[in-house]
């Protein structure tokens, strides 16, 4: 599977999966910490639930508690690439 996880679509499962509504720009800033926005592991559990699901791809673990919208794309995309 080649498909790259965007910002734009990590926004848009934080919505439908926290109930948080964040602009894709501001997730996309360096300094951004799911803190920032009110995002917690177990909103970020239920995202990665979801991608496995779409992926048919095990997400590395741990990255739930990813503190970073960046730390997460990094591992998901990395597991969605690799197959982990």
């Amino acid at each position: 599977m080649n498909h790259h996880l965007t910002h734009e679509e990590l926004a848009a499962l934080i919505k439908t999966r926290a109930g948080i509504t964040i602009a894709p720009e501001a997730i996309e800033h360096p300094d951004a910490t799911f803190d920032d926005f009110g995002v917690d592991s177990l909103g970020l559990l239920g995202i990665v639930g979801e991608l496995e699901n779409r992926y048919q791809a095990q997400i590395a673990p741990g990255a739930e508690m990813a503190k970073t919208p960046q730390q997460f794309l990094d591992a998901v995309n990395s597991s969605v690439k690799t197959g982990a």
